[in-house]
């Protein structure tokens, strides 16, 4: 795309953006009735499938830089969507919670303070990795994104079996939170699937077809917000922990909105957690695409988001167990503290540059 004016620029940006806000949606709708249907619910294939589907612009974005080797906008975007990813919640703290009551407050459950865990399990791998030396690149891949998929699949396993049967009072799940239990959202969506007569092969084709257009769209928006912010003077890194991150965070703003208001607080953090854990295995593909390590190329801005994605993770994490009530300006106050948090996070990242 250079060598476009950046009118047309801006336009692809925006529309992408679009593209990927409506996309998702629809992937949302279809996620929940596919894993509704075909009983995978809050089991292995379908925190698997939600993690998927709902980071296919990031997924898009990591293998084209990974092809055009810009390996900075595809690290930036991967750590600085973790902590966008998590303000997320201070908009469904805001926006969508239904009582006077904070979202934490109202999701609180063991289960989810185990997938917080998860999230900040993973980053610390990404810290290790981008320590070691590049020359341990070996069949196209280094140990750092294995070790980091292994500890992926092994804490779904550990989530998974929490989920079922967790030794804990009402397993893990503390006294006055939703009255629904989590994953009430798939079980509505699905009934009004049912009762507007989409049938499951419908609902696999709008899932195909919402999936490519976030593909596509994904690399547009990469390739389009490179050229115009570039020439704007933003750097690779801070392009992609900040603009496009936020661009490709539209999907989990539509889905946790969603199921905030439906009552299904629990499923909302879920999303984001889990999503948030599943993104640094993003930089597997990327180290077999650009047939080189990845993490051990990684600068101090790419560290500092790593930091910044686990610290506001915890602040969750502390959330939910203690279930602060206070709220400012309709935010709970760990939501108050992430918000704070960010912002002098994007402030610290803007002086690293």
């Amino acid at each position: 795309m250079s060598g476009l004016p950046s009118g047309v620029l801006v336009a692809i940006f925006l529309g992408s953006a679009a593209v990927i806000w409506i996309s998702g949606m629809r992937l949302s709708d279809t996620t929940d009735v596919l894993a509704e249907r075909l009983h995978l619910g809050s089991a292995l294939g379908g925190l698997i499938l939600l993690a998927v589907a709902t980071n296919l612009p990031e997924i898009a974005i990591t293998i084209s830089a990974a092809l055009s080797h810009h390996l900075d906008v595809a690290v930036g975007n991967i750590l600085g969507g973790i902590a966008v990813q998590t303000v997320v919640l201070v908009a469904l703290d805001v926006f969508g919670v239904r009582v006077r009551k904070p979202l934490t407050y109202q999701a609180a459950s063991l289960v989810l303070v185990l997938e917080g865990a998860l999230v900040v399990a993973v980053l610390l791998v990404v810290v290790a990795g981008a320590q070691l030396p590049p020359s341990l690149l070996h069949a196209r891949l280094t140990p750092d994104v294995l070790i980091i998929a292994v500890v992926w699949v092994a804490g779904l396993l550990l989530i998974n079996r929490a989920s079922g049967n967790l030794p804990w009072s009402d397993s893990g799940d503390a006294p006055d939170t939703q009255p629904d239990p989590r994953g009430a959202r798939r079980t509505k969506k699905e009934a009004v699937a049912t009762s507007s007569g989409m049938s499951t092969g419908r609902a696999a084709a709008v899932f195909t077809v919402a999936a490519i257009a976030t593909l596509v769209t994904g690399v547009t928006i990469e390739r389009s917000g490179e050229e115009f912010f570039g020439g704007l003077g933003l750097s690779g890194v801070l392009f992609g922990a900040t603009v496009l991150a936020l661009a490709t965070a539209l999907p989990e703003v539509s889905s946790g909105i969603t199921s905030a208001r439906m009552g299904d607080y629990q499923l909302a953090i879920g999303d984001i957690f889990g999503g948030n854990a599943f993104l640094p295995v993003l930089f597997l593909p990327a180290t077999l695409i650009a047939g080189q390590a990845v993490l051990p190329a990684a600068g101090r801005s790419d560290i500092y988001l790593t930091a910044l994605g686990a610290l506001l993770t915890v602040t969750y994490m502390a959330g939910l167990i203690f279930r602060p009530r206070r709220q400012i300006a309709r935010m709970g106050v760990d939501s108050a503290v992430v918000l704070a948090l960010y912002v002098l996070g994007i402030i610290g990242l803007v002086a690293l540059q």
